[in-house]
C-alpha cells in the first residue's frame, strides 16, 4: 500500500439522530458527495500522518461540528471539533441559492440556471475553503474533499 493510499477517507457516516425527512434533492446531493468523497479523497490528520487510510464519523454536538476520526478497523483515533457558528452564514446563504436553483430548473431558461449555478458553485467554494482554513494545522485535504465535507455538513444543519 502506497502512502497515498493511506491519506485517505475509506468510510463516512453523518450523525443520523437529528434527520428529519430531507428533500430528494438533498437525499441526492447527501449520496452523491459520499460516493464522490470515497471514489478520490486526499485527506490526512497532522497528528496521525500514517495511521490511515480513515473511517470518518460528522455530527454537529453543542454547536460544534465534530469530526470522529478513526482507524480502519473503526478503532478511536482522534476527534476534532469546530465551532459552527462561523459555518451558519455561508451555509444559510448556499441553503438560500440551492432552492433558487432547484426552483430554477423546473421554470427557468438555461442563461437564467447557469447564472444561479455559478453562484451556487461560488458559495460552495468558499464553505470549502473556510472549512480547510479551519482544520489547517489539524487535517491536510485538497479542495475536492473540502467541497463534498462541506456539502455534508451543510446537510447535517437541516434540523427538524
Amino acid at each position: 500500500m502506497t502512502a497515498k493510499s493511506n491519506r485517505r477517507i475509506t468510510h463516512v457516516a453523518l450523525d443520523e439522530r437529528t434527520v428529519v425527512r430531507r428533500k430528494p434533492e438533498v437525499e441526492h446531493e447527501r449520496a452523491v458527495a459520499i460516493f464522490d468523497l470515497l471514489e478520490d479523497n486526499e485527506f490526512c490528520p497532522c497528528d496521525h500522518p500514517d495511521a490511515g487510510p480513515f473511517h470518518l464519523h460528522l455530527s454537529i454536538e453543542d454547536n460544534r461540528l465534530l469530526l470522529d476520526l478513526r482507524r480502519e478497523d473503526d478503532s478511536e483515533l482522534d476527534k476534532i471539533a469546530l465551532p459552527v457558528t462561523g459555518f451558519r452564514s455561508i451555509v444559510k446563504d448556499y441553503f438560500l441559492i440551492c432552492e433558487s436553483y432547484y426552483a430554477a430548473i423546473k421554470r427557468s431558461t438555461p442563461s437564467q440556471i447557469e447564472a444561479i449555478d455559478m453562484g451556487r458553485r461560488g458559495l460552495h467554494n468558499e464553505g470549502s475553503e473556510m472549512l480547510r482554513e479551519r482544520l489547517a494545522g489539524k487535517i491536510d485535504m485538497d479542495l475536492q474533499t473540502a467541497r463534498r465535507l462541506f456539502t455534508l455538513i451543510c446537510v447535517l444543519h437541516i434540523r427538524g
